[in-house]
């Protein structure tokens, strides 16, 4: 059977997204609580399908990093539906008052949040943005129109429908969540240039697929970026602190975006911190400068690719720097905008760290690994911009919202 065009989908997508607009924040809770009910109920079906998934990609030859983010288990499957029932418990932003005041002719002036309409999600292998993006979408009254990637395809179509299946038992329109199920390059190219029927365009992926959407875009996007993470230990860091938040940061999940991919380590620490951080990095592959090399023992020598690397893996580009203003103007030619941290006990350094290094999130003396929706309180996230417009950072509800201007007269006429 030919898969149906994108353009009738698009059609349903618009339609549903004039429905969920309208949907109560109850009926949208109740769809979410549903869809994740059916989660668990599919849960074998799930990890069938997923299973294939993963043993394509293996088979294809595909990396640690990259299997790692497609693999599901009975766990992480959990974990999703967690996520469901977090979304759920957060506040309708749909309807909120930004803020609002009164003229001097009595004109009583509003900005409130109002949805975007159709959230375009285009992602690759990663099974769970379904879910997030789906449910983020939904609360926020939008319609999901997702068109996931080749290599997860079995995964998402189940997790599509069990989405589905929830949504429609509440009355609300199943086709508040669309899925894509035509995984073609050609299709993908068509689906970022339906102008008229995505309001807002959200890529999840690599490089590639960030280059797709910056030739091809005709409708507005908000740019998922690389996450070139760095920490930086600064002269007055407790080191046993340091040592923790780069580890955890380095080592707990190397295979996401908020990972730490670069440490900077001031001069006056060095030689005491990097030798004590070589032994408890056990399994991860130093790429270091020639300053660090010396308490390194078995790193390699670090390029300026290496500094300027996502690596997703076990790998840390490692450099020493005289002072903060060195660590601040490195992570300013390196960094990606992303997450950067700063380790320290001294104030001043801390306020300078937060003021003048540019990024979506700035952190003191805590793991990258916590710029993520869920843990930052938001329930989850539909991707992390490291754009300035119109979202910067973990995106959730608010983000997926726009704002409309409601102007309440008593016959006032313009002079």
């Amino acid at each position: 059977m030919s898969p149906v065009p994108l353009t009738e989908l698009g059609a349903w997508s618009r339609a549903a997204a004039r429905a969920v607009a309208r949907a109560t924040g109850a009926a949208k809770d109740e769809a979410l609580g549903l869809a994740a009910e059916r989660l668990l109920d599919q849960a074998g079906d799930l990890l069938a399908a997923n299973l294939a998934d993963v043993q394509r990609a293996e088979s294809a030859g595909a990396d640690a990093t990259v299997v790692d983010r497609l693999r599901l288990t009975e766990a992480r499957i959990t974990a999703i539906a967690e996520g469901l029932h977090s979304v759920m418990a957060l506040p309708d932003p749909v309807g909120e008052v930004v803020e609002g005041w009164v003229r001097p002719n009595g004109l009583r002036v509003e900005r409130v949040r109002v949805p975007l309409g159709v959230v375009g999600i285009i992602y690759e292998n990663r099974p769970n943005v379904t879910a997030d993006a789906a449910a983020l979408c939904l609360k926020s009254g939008n319609a999901a129109f997702l068109r996931g990637s080749a290599g997860a395809l079995e995964s998402n179509r189940v997790i599509a429908r069990a989405l589905r299946d929830g949504i429609a038992k509440t009355g609300l329109p199943s086709d508040a969540v669309l899925l894509v199920e035509d995984t073609a390059h050609a299709t993908a190219k068509e689906f970022v240039r339906l102008r008229g029927v995505i309001d807002c365009l959200i890529p999840r992926g690599g490089p590639a697929l960030i280059e797709m959407i910056l030739e091809h875009a005709t409708v507005p996007f908000v740019l998922d970026g690389d996450g070139n993470c760095h920490v930086f230990v600064d002269a007055t860091a407790d080191l046993d602190m340091a040592e923790r938040i780069i580890v955890n940061a380095k080592m707990q999940r190397p295979s996401v975006c908020n990972a730490a991919e670069t440490l900077l380590v001031h001069a006056d620490v060095a030689a005491a911190f990097l030798p004590r951080l070589g032994r408890a990095l056990e399994g991860v592959t130093l790429a270091a400068d020639e300053r660090s090399r010396a308490y390194l023992a078995g790193a390699r020598s670090a390029t300026d690719t290496d500094f300027a690397t996502e690596f997703l893996a076990l790998e840390l580009a490692v450099g020493v720097v005289d002072d903060l203003d060195s660590a601040i103007e490195h992570i300013a030619r390196y960094g990606s905008g992303h997450s950067e941290a700063i380790v320290t006990t001294d104030y001043g350094a801390a306020t300078r760290f937060v003021r003048e290094v540019d990024a979506a999130a700035v952190l003191v003396n805590a793991s990258t690994r916590f710029i993520d929706g869920s843990e930052l309180g938001l329930g989850a996230e539909v991707g992390i911009s490291t754009q300035k417009l119109h979202a910067r950072g973990p995106m959730g509800l608010k983000e997926l919202t726009s704002v409309k201007y409601v102007v309440y007269g008593e016959g006032q006429i313009r002079s």
